[in-house]
């Protein structure tokens, strides 16, 4: 079993909801700026890669690459958006939001909710199963039946889970409000809103290029999109020692500080990703506006180095499958031949 970081223990202590409160408040003059520099790079590149077709398929391809980022981009402005962080008024965010999962094939109100409830149980044993990757615990997995020990398998191998997995979400589930089906008409709306407007601007779109360079463009950006933000999602949480606990066992600074990783990024990758690597302020905070997470950091150098990921030691996290309740931390499968 683990030790304990004596400094992350150490940190948990802190009250960092009150610490924090000072950085909760938007700028709306940033908060555009943010908009603009992302929307409209990203409307020029669609339209540039439309453009370089007539050229070179791989020409387009690489813009459509950057188009993706750039999308990337706004959903995790959309995020903020989910949080009400974005701007300093309810209806700002939210119409900001609904307008920005139209591109990112996201029906706001449905994901905000989703994601509410994940912030609201990260690393409860007790409560997945809503805005989170499933992890099943190594007792849970060897109590399955074969066929379903294959299934997990497969859901957690990363051909499925960065490559066909967001494909699904973002082209088929999200098209209805799984999960909030019976929840109210809200989300019927969030969801089948979304499908139309993106529908009509796609119908639009092929008028305009046609539906074979519309699609030549239109899948790369947006497969590559889901796919990045997929990853940055499971890195936040499924490193070796994260947290996950019992309700008994559980509280919102274990979870925010020990069960979110600091993906600490490139300053090009920090950039475009909206500093959502420094997760575990988020999860502390997540009223603070992606741009103000760096002062937090450069004011309590203290959380910098807490469950610190940088880029290459990200990728270790790809063997990872299981919670181990005896050690306290995920493990490959090959662990359950030494268990």
């Amino acid at each position: 079993m683990q030790n304990p970081d004596p400094e992350a223990s150490e940190l948990i202590k802190r009250d960092w909801l009150k610490t924090l409160a000072k950085y909760r408040v938007p700028s709306h003059r940033r908060s555009l700026f943010e908009l603009g520099i992302t929307g409209l790079p990203f409307i020029a590149l669609w339209a540039a890669a439309w453009w370089a077709l007539s050229i070179s398929y791989w020409l387009a391809f690489g813009i459509s690459v950057a188009a993706g980022l750039f999308l990337l981009r706004l959903f995790l402005i959309q995020h903020d958006c989910g949080h009400g962080a974005f701007f300093r008024t309810k209806w700002a965010n939210d119409w900001v939001g609904r307008a920005l999962g139209v591109f990112t094939l996201t029906p706001y109100d449905v994901w905000a909710r989703s994601h509410t409830i994940h912030h609201g149980t990260s690393g409860n044993l007790s409560k997945r199963g809503t805005g989170d990757i499933d992890t099943l615990t190594v007792r849970e997995y060897l109590a399955l039946p074969k066929w379903r020990q294959v299934l997990y398998r497969l859901y957690r191998h990363p051909l499925v889970m960065f490559g066909l997995g967001p494909a699904y979400i973002y082209f088929v589930r999200n098209r209805l409000p799984l999960g909030f089906m019976r929840s109210g008409s809200r989300y019927w709306i969030s969801a089948m809103g979304t499908n139309i407007v993106t529908a009509l601007l796609v119908a639009l779109a092929i008028y305009a290029v046609g539906a074979g360079p519309f699609l030549l463009v239109y899948l790369p950006t947006t497969l590559l999109a889901a796919s990045v933000g997929i990853w940055l999602f499971y890195v936040q949480h499924q490193f070796e020692d994260t947290f996950w606990a019992e309700t008994d066992g559980w509280s919102l600074n274990d979870a925010a500080l020990t069960g979110s990783s600091h993906f600490d990024l490139p300053p090009g990758f920090r950039w475009i990703t909206a500093n959502i690597g420094m997760h575990h302020v988020h999860h502390f905070s997540s009223r603070i506006p992606y741009y103000r997470l760096p002062a937090v950091l450069r004011d309590y150098p203290e959380l910098a180095n807490v469950r610190r990921l940088t880029f290459l030691q990200s990728f270790a996290c790809l063997k990872l499958r299981l919670w181990d309740e005896h050690e306290k931390r995920l493990v490959p499968f090959s662990a359950l031949r030494t268990a």
